[in-house]
């Protein structure tokens, strides 16, 4: 990412906080800053960067967004023909000097906007990509292997269900604050992951997304950096991310854990993380994304796979299972015991996850289960699970490789 998108991207959530606190109207104001972007795109280059580019991108915008409000309401005047409706003066008055209120940072009150729980989490994650992120549509529909009108047509959709809400531009009561704050950074988890495993297509990965999380991430902590579970979102993503230089080879093929180069590794990533997660457990009530990155450092702490605490990771799944317990976890805790204890306790394991209706097709069920009988000696039902998790998975480098583990048994 070059210096000029970057500082765009940083600018974007003030922009549009300032837009949406003066004017309301999310769906216009967030439409009239990706105006201003274009225009900054277009003029910055050749004319050099304002001394204010905050206070450019505002103004701008706040013209665009007046002339938008001034079409908004001539439209409705010429449909409903209502000569009562509120003059065009007074619905777009500029007010006082739109800034940014003494330097306030108004991005938590973004992300709580962008991740209302009257949206999908589908819009969600693209409404916080687009708003707070600054990725233009075509960027983010890149990311999630989607059309661009598809895309187009998500985030349209989630800012009319925004205003369908009669969301207004606050933090919400402190009584919501912790639930709506768990789905922030449920948010940004899922744009982590869908940048780290792309759930189809060629690419195993989408460095963009992985990035971007990362970024708005460490945006949010700097918000709230006394909060154990931001602290520990942050360091889970930066010991997983530390690993993607070695998780493909040259030619784009998933390299598994325990074969990756650990030279590759992302030696700061993993210092920055572990000493993240270590400060949030010393000082922070539990939670579950502190326990995943402490799981995460174990990995990353390990100079050789053999090396791996494979007991003290099955402490740590059974302290997420009793704060987070669901199918995926229990997945992984599995994987865990197989490897500390032996693939026959691991298999008993995965049993109960035949019968829950949020795992029993997925293919990562059966790619655990095809590896643990590769473990223990069952080579014609481990090829068979092999083959019925490629033909689960949308994603081309999974198939790849479970194919050719099936093709090596």
């Amino acid at each position: 990412m070059s210096d000029f998108e970057l500082l765009l991207r940083e600018e974007t959530p003030q922009v549009l906080s300032a837009l949406v606190r003066h004017y309301g109207h999310f769906d216009l104001a967030e439409e009239a800053v990706q105006e201003a972007l274009l225009a900054a795109s277009q003029q910055w280059p050749s004319e050099g960067v304002p001394s204010n580019p905050r206070g450019w991108l505002i103004r701008v915008g706040s013209r665009r967004l007046t002339d938008l409000l001034r079409s908004e309401s001539a439209r409705r005047k010429r449909e409903e023909n209502v000569a009562s409706l509120s003059a065009p003066e007074e619905f777009v008055a500029s007010g006082p000097e739109i800034g940014d209120h003494g330097g306030r940072d108004d991005t938590l009150t973004l992300l709580f906007l962008c991740c209302h729980p009257s949206l999908s989490a589908a819009s969600q994650i693209a409404l916080t990509l687009r708003a707070v992120g600054g990725l233009t549509t075509a960027q983010i529909a890149a990311g999630f292997l989607v059309p661009e009108a598809t895309m187009a047509q998500r985030i349209s959709r989630a800012k009319r269900s925004i205003k369908q809400a009669g969301s207004t531009f606050e933090m919400p009561p402190e009584s919501e604050r912790d639930a709506r704050m768990g789905v922030v950074l449920h948010v940004l988890y899922l744009i982590f992951n869908e940048g780290y495993t792309a759930s189809s297509g060629v690419a195993l990965h989408s460095a963009e997304l992985t990035t971007e999380a990362i970024r708005l991430t460490r945006g949010v902590r700097r918000l709230l950096p006394d909060d154990g579970e931001v602290a520990g979102l942050l360091a889970l993503m930066l010991l997983t991310d530390a690993r993607r230089p070695a998780r493909t080879d040259a030619d784009g093929a998933l390299v598994p854990l325990s074969d990756q180069d650990r030279s590759l590794w992302n030696k700061d990533a993993i210092v920055e993380g572990e000493a993240l997660v270590t400060d949030a457990l010393s000082r922070s009530q539990l939670g579950p994304y502190q326990v995943q990155a402490a799981i995460a450092a174990v990995h990353g702490t390990a100079e050789r796979a053999e090396d791996t605490d494979w007991r003290q990771i099955v402490a740590l799944y059974q302290v997420l299972e009793q704060i987070s317990d669901n199918p995926m976890v229990r997945l992984n805790h599995a994987v865990a015991v197989a490897m500390a204890s032996g693939p026959k306790e691991g298999l008993a394991l995965l049993e109960p996850l035949d019968t829950d209706g949020r795992m029993k097709d997925h293919h990562r069920l059966e790619a655990v289960r095809a590896h643990l009988l590769e473990m223990s000696g069952e080579k014609e039902a481990a090829r068979a699970s092999y083959l019925l998790a490629a033909r689960r998975t949308t994603s081309v480098p999974e198939q790849n490789y479970l194919k050719s583990r099936a093709d090596s048994l």
